[in-house]
């Protein structure tokens, strides 16, 4: 059984893996080196980076706000809110992309509304934000809500009661267990959406040096017929993931095991 698991695990991550490396090192240090620095590569790498960045804050702010009205709030439609949180894991990405040019594309009205204003979401930063948003939003959400469901209400009532203020009872009682929760889903939210393609591919426009990401970047090399170039792109986004993933680990490695 062991065997078998580590065959499976071998040929679903490993050997991939080892294949972008091998084909990244045929133009040697040199040429990778060369082809992860031009311009239009550096610009693509740095646009996912500082996006996924942006991204991250904004799904700490409402993943946490979702998990609390989920685990602390009853309302009517909770378990529908509940299930749309988990829809982007089933939604391919490409729809979702679709979806929010129909909604906010210069065609429909709302889009052509804020177009007039001025606003441009579709083929522009907001928009890109806006899907990576969407695509990344359950990870924090799913992170923080087994923690706020182990937490003692009656904690936050008993600081209250010995006089602690809101900003008190929030920075003393609820954010040293939620800490390293939110530090999880953030992981896995950045690793997530510096790699994301399918809403990309549409929401971006794709322009270089302007609104061309890193993993559609890839696509263009390859497309190209650079396949060393897209590989060596591919190992810095791999690399960057893998890193974001390491360190959640040791984040919820003691966590996990109190």
């Amino acid at each position: 059984m062991r065997a078998s698991f580590g065959v499976w695990i071998c040929a679903l991550v490993v050997l991939p893996m080892l294949a972008v490396l091998a084909r990244a090192a045929q133009g040697g240090f040199a040429g990778a080196w060369e082809a992860i620095t031009r311009p239009a590569a550096v610009h693509a790498l740095g646009l996912s980076f500082g996006l996924s960045l942006i991204v991250v804050g904004i799904d700490l702010i409402f993943g946490l706000a979702t998990a609390w009205a989920l685990v602390r709030w009853d309302f009517p439609g909770r378990r529908l809110v509940s299930a749309l949180v988990d829809l982007p894991f089933a939604v391919p990405t490409l729809v979702a992309g679709i979806l929010l040019v129909v909604m906010l594309g210069p065609q429909s009205t709302l889009g052509g509304a804020m177009a007039g204003l001025g606003i441009d979401v579709i083929y522009a930063w907001p928009g890109m934000i806006l899907a990576l948003c969407f695509v990344t939003l359950p990870f924090v959400v799913r992170a923080v809500e087994p923690v706020l469901e182990e937490l003692d209400p009656a904690e936050e009532e008993a600081a209250r009661t010995l006089g602690a203020g809101e900003a008190l009872i929030v920075r003393q009682v609820l954010l040293p267990p939620l800490l390293p929760a939110l530090a999880v889903g953030a992981g896995q939210s950045f690793a997530r959406a510096i790699g994301e393609f399918g809403a990309m591919a549409v929401l971006s426009g794709n322009v270089p040096r302007e609104t061309l990401v890193g993993s559609v970047y890839v696509l263009g090399e390859v497309e190209a017929g650079d396949s060393v170039e897209a590989a060596a792109v591919s190992v810095v986004l791999l690399v960057v993931s893998i890193i974001a993933q390491l360190v959640v680990s040791q984040v919820n490695q003691p966590w996990g095991q109190e």
